[in-house]
């Protein structure tokens, strides 16, 4: 199943016989929350970031087999609340599990959460990744990513327009201003966003290749798109949405029950 990224997108699959599977990467703290709980166990509309990400996944009706990573000490709290989910979800032959995810950084937790998802659907032609914190992700948006890499490119993520002016600043002294050393044209900046989807042999291949990096958070690629681009693989973008935004802090989630007000 494992290949080597390559910048050229192969031929469309006739077929999906494996579907997709999807790690769903949620081992974060919530200390910028402010909150007493792991972030994905915080609700928003009275639903967990977690439990309406991993619906969210499933509602697109492409996606076989949920894997949750989850704080070590918190796999039983996380089994708990996803409890009976697939009961009001549509679809058949879905799973999710929940597994211990990485106390050293994001990758090296999307690394275990890939092993186990292939050892349940070995023969899985997609892999998505996507984050517990982007909860309001509408499902059409993991049909766009899914549908992408099924067309043939490798590796696919979602994306909206900057629309900020963006600066590149270099290195000043603590606590003194920072010296602006370029200004990148907006039009060809684009903010990225999840669910993030790849051929599943080529995700293989870049999670090997960067395996060097995952113990070191300061190493660690921010997301899985950047180990692709490392090995010199192609990477595209499709249409993201504005309800795919990530919450990290209070005002994030003030933000995200508007939107579900709305």
């Amino acid at each position: 199943m494992s290949s080597t990224p390559s910048s050229q997108p192969s031929a469309p699959p006739e077929s999906a016989p494996g579907g997709a599977v999807a790690v769903l990467t949620a081992a974060g703290s919530g200390s910028r929350l402010g909150a007493d709980v792991p972030k994905a166990l915080v609700p928003v509309g009275g639903i967990s970031l977690l439990r309406r990400a991993a619906a969210g996944l499933i509602a697109s009706g492409l996606v076989r087999h949920v894997v949750v990573t989850a704080p070590v000490d918190g796999v039983e709290r996380f089994r708990a609340e996803l409890g009976g989910l697939l009961d009001s979800l549509p679809g058949e032959g879905t799973g999710i599990e929940v597994v211990a995810g990485s106390p050293h950084s994001r990758q090296a937790s999307v690394a275990l959460g890939l092993a186990a998802a292939l050892a349940a659907v070995p023969q899985a032609d997609v892999v998505v990744v996507h984050d517990a914190a982007r909860a309001l992700t509408p499902p059409e948006v993991t049909c766009r990513v899914i549908a992408a890499v099924r067309a043939g490119h490798k590796a696919v993520v979602p994306a909206l327009p900057v629309t900020d002016t963006v600066k590149e600043v270099g290195v000043s002294a603590a606590g003194q201003p920072e010296p602006v050393v370029a200004t990148p044209r907006r039009t060809r900046l684009r903010a990225v966003q999840t669910p993030q989807g790849f051929e599943t042999g080529t995700l293989e291949a870049a999670h090997r290749a960067g395996a060097g990096r995952a113990e070191d958070e300061a190493l660690a690629a921010s997301d899985d798109a950047g180990l692709v681009e490392a090995c010199g693989g192609s990477v595209v973008v499709v249409a993201g949405d504005e309800r795919a935004m990530k919450v990290t802090t209070p005002m994030d989630l003030a933000l995200a029950e508007l939107l579900l007000e709305r």
